[in-house]
């Protein structure tokens, strides 16, 4: 079953010290000033920071799910079509982009459903 934008907000409702920006077509979402995703009603889209060498991975296996969104500051933003993901898939990306802004203190504590260190 593909995800949702409720899984998707389930997700990052659930993560620590979260901060949520308005923009007129999109929402975007922060660990302590530092932004880590953005999610669009109209298109049903999240876009998600990771590392270069994953956004290059992600947008070549399945370019009709991932889109390369921009770089910035040595990580690739991607665009995740949500109907063409499912919900642990989902998870595993929210909760990279979120590790890879968040500070070590919160790092220590994982919520309960982020995936095991690889």
């Amino acid at each position: 079953m593909s995800a949702s934008s409720e899984d998707f907000h389930r997700l990052v409702d659930s993560l620590d010290e979260i901060e949520q920006g308005q923009g007129r077509d999109w929402t975007s979402y922060s660990v302590r000033g530092k932004r880590f995703g953005y999610y669009w009603p109209r298109t049903q889209t999240v876009g998600l920071k990771q590392t270069l060498s994953e956004q290059r991975a992600l947008v070549s296996e399945r370019p009709d799910v991932f889109e390369e969104q921009f770089t910035a500051g040595g990580f690739g933003w991607v665009v995740v079509h949500l109907a063409g993901v499912e919900a642990d898939e989902l998870a595993e990306l929210v909760y990279e982009a979120w590790r890879l802004s968040a500070p070590e203190d919160l790092l220590a504590t994982p919520p309960s459903w982020a995936p095991e260190p690889a």
